[in-house]
């Protein structure tokens, strides 16, 4: 059974929302929160697999509610549901530490399928438009001493064995996992296999977040 948290300011969406969900055997809506505190209050009560999170709610928004949900280590994932499909928005909630990203007018089997991927672990979003958000707001990366350091100094990568990080570099470029085991010359449940271990030894949450990772280490330059 997954267990979803709604956080959203309209009352009807909440209320359409659970009734969505709660039409479907395998998950269940353990709250609904208003805004993002109220978000991060309720993570913290109930430990939900997945919390559908808004964006622009009043008082802590929902960018900030993922950014600190994320931060505490919680095994919640955040799928980022919102009326607002620009890239900026997609951008900021990955950056924060979202696993998805859809927008409002999305059909009922997309969000639930986008519940579904993110509560197994896998990513909403493609890797390919990851990069491409990063490619379009690359200048909002923090500019310090250790972004500007050689790759092979971050220790996120020190574990990570030399075809691990190709792997690492060929996702963040977008990749899929039929194209890395092409070109590599590898059974895709080996690409799956060197996936899995790079997000255990670097930490990434998701696909995504390697992607992300692949840029902050500067495997991957923007195109």
């Amino acid at each position: 059974m997954t267990t979803v948290l709604i956080a959203d300011d309209q009352p009807m969406q909440r209320f359409g929302f659970r009734m969505l969900l709660e039409s479907q055997d395998d998950m269940t809506v353990v709250g609904e929160a208003s805004n993002g505190t109220e978000a991060i209050r309720l993570v913290d009560r109930h430990h939900p697999d997945v919390v559908l999170m808004d964006i622009r709610m009043p008082g802590l928004d929902g960018i900030e509610a993922t950014r600190r949900i994320v931060t505490t280590g919680a095994r919640t994932r955040i799928l980022i549901v919102t009326t607002f499909d620009l890239d900026e928005y997609a951008y900021e909630g990955l950056r924060a530490g979202a696993s998805g990203f859809l927008v409002k007018d999305a059909q009922p089997e997309e969000l639930l399928a986008g519940i579904r991927a993110v509560a197994s672990g896998d990513a909403v979003v493609a890797p390919s438009l990851t990069r491409r958000l990063l490619d379009a707001y690359i200048h909002h990366l923090p500019q310090s001493a250790a972004a500007a350091a050689p790759p092979q100094e971050d220790p996120r990568l020190s574990s990570l064995t030399e075809r691990e990080r190709e792997i690492l570099t060929v996702v963040g470029q977008g990749w899929t996992n039929t194209e890395i085991a092409e070109r590599l010359h590898l059974a895709e449940s080996t690409v799956k296999t060197h996936i899995g271990r790079i997000l255990a030894k670097t930490g990434a949450r998701d696909r995504v977040q390697a992607v992300i990772l692949a840029y902050d280490t500067q495997l991957v330059a923007p195109a």
